[in-house]
């Protein structure tokens, strides 16, 4: 009742900001909010990959069986410069609000909260009042409102989808869980690492045995289906944010046999193969040069177990982006049996870059509570990390930062940096009103950008206030430029887009791009790449951040420079610790 209640109220907004729009005669709350959409009013099938590399798709350069996903953006117009937050949380809250994460509540994850960002507005670690998700705003404006998958945007009732305006949703509300449901037995709800999911509010499990994308896909299709059967015609914004291909390493074994021995040359080869191919598909320019891979041992120092257990590693990874193509195509053919796909417009991106750590057991920063008990060892967990039992539902890996600058190259380094390994993403958008014909846009996109873009193409104007609150208005802008292909880009020349996180700093402007990386300060980042100082790139000639330009153009640095502190004033970013940036024990920390 709380979520009606509050649309009810926020209904009233949404209609006195869009003219086109009646006032309903009814009084009901509920009433009040399942309104008549806009005529002719599109759908929506956001989906979003988790972790997934810039270079996965075959679409993209990939060598990964991705038919169904390389359909659809060939269909359509690829982004070449879309980009995200570092991590997957703050992407969600920019997603859902069209502001920057740290007006949204997500100023950091809520995972890894400390002294010096806990209560401080922004870094609440849920998405908060001071915007208006996107599904609340359809569905005031006449939206079926669909979710299945992934949220980490709020543990509690009052934060979760059902909160938020999705009508229907299957949501697992933290950042992971095991793709099989093997992490919901006593020994994981003991060590506080047990997954929390939420079937339209209410507590569920994911059934044990069915895989994440599966049944993700599975419940999508069912609240579609239902509604052809009832006799719902509303417009839908569907939802579809898979857990995969984000760690623990986990896959179909049906699946993972079809990469096998695929990966046996290793990570050096293979990010030449998909720079190779990514030139040839005009995706980098012809003489884009990658940046050096950082942290990762060079394969030929590999014993013959280890290079074993990697490739073995890359093809359970593989094998996690193919079945999520598998259950892209399902949903597709549900929407196309149900005479729904022509007037669907599909979104696809990822949520970060690659991930990057070595991964072996579950981390403690990742508990559900606030205790700072270590967790329990793999083998109290039932975690077995033999070469044989990788990708099985009891083994827990990630994959490594070798194979992950494999899948951001030509980019610098992975998730969790400001760099572009950390924050450009693999995206396209296909379609009802998308000029495609194998299409690529260079543009500087954001995520910000997204939800603007749906409430365009819905025929609603953005409230400024919701549920008897003001919210912040749109940062991003509506897409439909570049998806009509009436213009090249949506940002002026002088616009800028800021990203911060974990005290990581960049600042965008036309071509050019600021980042600051400083010495590692929590556990997330206590092994990372650092380098102190403020570094320059024009990224239309230099995608891989290889040619540091600050000497040469130190007027654009200091620039630059400013305009991101102007951001970070403006946006509430917590700044780093001086004794952080001075402190090489900052580097060990635990």
């Amino acid at each position: 009742m709380i979520g009606k209640r509050l649309l009810a109220v926020a209904a009233t907004a949404l209609i006195a900001a869009t003219p086109a729009l009646a006032t309903p005669a009814a009084t009901d709350p509920v009433a009040s909010v399942e309104r008549q959409a806009p005529k002719d009013a599109p759908n929506f099938l956001v989906i979003v990959a988790d972790d997934l590399g810039w270079s996965d798709l075959g679409a993209f350069g990939g060598e990964i069986a991705t038919p169904n996903l390389d359909a659809l953006a060939l269909s359509g117009v690829r982004f070449t410069g879309f980009h995200t937050a570092p991590t997957c949380s703050p992407t969600r809250s920019m997603l859902m609000s069209g502001v920057d994460n740290h007006e949204a509540g997500l100023g950091t994850m809520a995972e890894l909260l400390d002294p010096t960002t806990e209560g401080r507005p922004g870094y609440e670690g849920y998405l908060n009042d001071r915007v208006a998700s996107i599904a609340e705003l359809l569905r005031a404006g006449g939206y079926a409102t669909l979710m299945a998958g992934k949220w980490h945007l709020g543990l509690t009732p009052d934060r979760e989808p059902a909160a938020r305006g999705f009508e229907h949703s299957f949501a697992l509300l933290q950042g992971l869980s095991n793709h099989f449901g093997e992490d919901q037995n006593e020994a994981w709800t003991k060590a506080e690492l047990a997954p929390s999911y939420r079937d339209d509010g209410k507590p569920a499990a994911l059934p044990k045995g069915a895989y994440s994308a599966d049944y993700f896909a599975d419940r999508l299709i069912g609240y579609l289906d239902s509604a052809a059967k009832s006799g719902d015609r509303r417009p839908f914004f569907a939802y579809l944010p898979f857990t995969t291909p984000h760690w623990p390493l986990q896959a179909p074994a049906e699946t993972i046999s079809k990469y096998k021995g695929r990966y046996d040359a290793g990570y050096e080869a293979l990010r030449a193969e998909r720079l190779t191919r990514q030139k040839a598909l005009g995706l980098v320019p012809a003489d884009a040069v990658p940046h050096t891979v950082e942290l990762a041992k060079p394969w030929a120092s590999l014993t013959p177990a280890e290079r074993a257990v990697e490739a073995r590693k890359m093809e359970v990874y593989a094998a996690m982006v193919d079945r999520m193509d598998q259950n892209v195509g399902r949903v597709i053919a549900a929407l196309k049996a149900e005479g729904r796909l022509d007037n669907t417009i599909i979104l696809f991106f990822a949520d970060n870059g690659p991930e990057g750590n070595d991964i072996h057991a579950p981390n403690a920063r990742f508990k559900a509570g606030k205790s700072d008990t270590p967790p329990p060892s793999p083998e109290q967990l039932g975690i077995d990390n033999s070469l044989d039992n990788i990708g099985k539902g009891t083994s827990y890996l990630g994959y490594g930062p070798g194979w992950a600058q494999a899948n951001s190259v030509p980019s610098w380094l992975v998730k969790g940096y400001t760099t572009e390994g950390g924050i450009r993403v693999s995206a396209f958008a296909a379609g009802r009103g998308v000029k495609g014909g194998g299409r690529i846009a260079n543009a500087d996109l954001d995520v910000r950008d997204v939800a603007p873009t749906l409430l365009d193409y819905a025929g609603l104007r953005q409230p400024s206030e919701f549920a008897g609150h003001p919210i912040l208005p749109f940062e991003g802008h509506s897409l439909r430029p570049v998806l009509s292909a009436e213009a090249a880009g949506i940002r002026g020349a002088d616009e800028t887009l800021g990203y911060e996180l974990f005290f990581r700093r960049a600042l965008r402007k036309g071509d050019w791009k600021v980042v600051y990386l400083p010495a590692p300060t929590n556990r997330y980042t206590r092994s990372g790449v650092s380098t102190g100082r403020w570094q320059l790139f024009n990224i239309a000639a230099d995608p891989g951040e290889t040619k540091d330009l600050a000497t040469a153009e130190p007027v654009r640095l200091a620039e630059l420079v400013a305009a991101y502190e102007q951001y970070a004033k403006a946006k509430g970013v917590v700044p780093l610790p001086t004794t952080a940036e001075a402190s090489p024990a900052a580097a060990a920390r635990p």
